[in-house]
C-alpha cells in the first residue's frame, strides 16, 4: 500500500487520495484508493486522471475508489478530479512491457547480468520455433534454446547454465550461457517447475505428484509426494531451506505447501485461487501469482506472519503466472504472453 503525507488544501470539498492499495500495477490492472470527497456529486462520477489520460471509474464511494489503469500507462502520476476540483497528484508503480509475444507458463528466471529467461512454451505437444528466449535488461530479445517441446520450468545454477524441464518429454535440458544445450535428466513425469537449494542440489515437480531431488552427481531421488496438480507445480525455496509448492487443482481453495529438508510436508497457507509462480525475497517473504478474494496477482505472505493474517496484494494484474527479482531489486512479472519489469524495489532471495 502506498501512504501519501497529508497537506493543506484551500478547498475543503476538494477530492484527496490518502493510499493507493497495491503499490504496484501491470497496465489493465485494478488498483483501491482511500481518501475522501472521492464519492459522486449529484450522481456524477469523479474522473480518475492518469498521466492526462482518464482511467475508467469500477467504484466509486466518499472515501474509497477503484479505477482501471488503462493499457497504455506507462508513467503513473494520477489524480481525481471533481466538480471543478482535482485532487493530490500520488505515483503509482505501472510494470513497464519489456517483451510480447512470448508464451511463459511459470516464473521467469535472471541471471547476474539481469538477463531475463522465459518460455514460448506451445500447446501440448506443440513444437515451438523458439523454446526460450533471452531479454536483455533493455529488452533486447534473441533466441536463446529451440528443440524443446513444451518448456515449463527454468532455473540457473551458480556458473549461470539453465535448466529448462519439458512437461511432454519428461526430461530437463541443461543449457550453457553460450547456447550448448543437452539432456540433463529424464523420465521425470509430467515435468514442471523447477528451483535449486542452498547446497546446488535441483529439485523437478512432476505434476502427477511427485518432487524429485537431483544430486549433482545427478542421482534422482523422489523427495516428496503432493496432490496432483492440473496444470503444474511451481516451486521456491525459503531463507531455511524450506521448499514451498504450489500447483492449481480444481479448486479454488488452494494451498502453498511447505516441504522441510527430510521430506516432510506441511500447509503453509490456504485460500488461494490458481496459485502458480513464486519467489521469495532476501527477509524470506514468499511473493506468488494468485487470486485472493477476488482480487488478482501478486500476493505477499510474510515469514513472520501469524497463522490468521491474509496474503498482501503488491502487484494488480490479469493473467500473471509467475514472477522473480532482478540484481536491481526489480520484479520482473509474466503473464500468459508478456514480460513486464516493475520497480518494487524488493531485492530477492540468491543462494548461488
Amino acid at each position: 500500500m502506498i501512504r501519501i503525507a497529508k497537506s493543506d488544501h484551500s478547498n475543503s470539498n476538494a477530492p484527496r487520495i490518502d493510499s493507493i492499495t497495491p503499490e504496484a500495477v501491470l497496465p489493465g490492472g485494478e488498483v483501491e484508493l482511500a481518501g475522501s470527497s472521492l464519492g459522486p456529486v449529484a450522481e456524477r462520477r469523479p474522473l480518475a486522471v492518469l498521466d492526462g489520460s482518464l482511467a475508467p471509474v469500477l467504484m466509486s464511494r466518499p472515501t474509497r475508489m477503484s479505477i482501471r489503469v488503462p493499457e497504455s500507462a506507462e508513467v503513473g502520476r494520477l489524480e481525481v478530479r471533481q466538480n471543478g476540483a482535482t485532487s493530490n497528484a500520488v505515483t503509482l508503480k505501472i510494470g513497464r512491457l519489456l517483451a510480447e509475444n512470448v508464451n511463459p507458463v511459470a516464473s521467469p528466471v535472471v541471471d547476474a547480468d539481469g538477463n531475463v529467461y522465459t518460455t514460448l512454451s506451445g500447446q501440448r505437444g506443440e513444437k515451438m520455433p523458439v523454446s526460450v528466449y533471452r531479454i536483455s535488461p533493455e529488452g533486447d530479445m534473441d533466441s536463446f534454446a529451440t528443440d524443446i517441446v513444451n518448456p515449463t520450468g527454468l532455473a540457473i545454477d551458480a556458473d549461470g547454465v539453465l535448466y529448462v524441464s519439458s512437461r511432454h518429454e519428461g526430461t530437463i535440458h541443461r543449457i550453457t550461457p553460450q547456447g550448448a544445450s543437452s539432456v540433463f535428466v529424464e523420465s521425470m513425469g509430467v515435468a514442471t517447475g523447477l528451483a535449486f537449494d542452498p547446497e546446488g542440489n535441483l529439485y523437478c515437480g512432476d505434476r502427477s505428484g511427485t518432487i524429485f531431488k537431483i544430486a549433482r552427481d545427478r542421482q534422482i531421488f523422489v523427495f516428496a509426494t503432493l496432490e496432483p496438480s492440473v496444470s503444474a507445480y511451481h516451486l521456491a525455496f525459503g531463507l531455511d531451506g524450506t521448499l514451498f509448492v504450489s500447483g492449481p487443482t480444481t479448486s479454488s481453495n488452494d494451498a502453498v505447501h511447505a516441504i522441510d529438508r527430510d521430506g516432510t510436508g506441511r500447509v503453509y497457507y490456504r485460500g488461494l485461487g490458481r496459485p502458480q509462480g513464486m519467489a521469495v525475497d532476501i527477509a524470506g517473504s514468499l511473493y506468488i501469482a494468485a487470486s485472493h478474494r477476488g482480487r488478482r496477482g501478486v500476493l505477499r505472505l510474510p515469514i513472520d506472519r501469524a497463522p490468521e493474517d491474509e496474503p498482501e496484494i503488491v502487484i494488480s494484474g490479469s493473467g500473471i503466472v509467475g514472477l522473480a527479482f532482478s540484481p536491481s531489486s526489480s520484479a520482473v512479472v509474466a503473464t500468459h504472453n508478456a514480460i513486464y519489469h516493475v520497480a518494487l524495489g524488493v531485492e530477492g532471495l540468491r543462494f548461488l
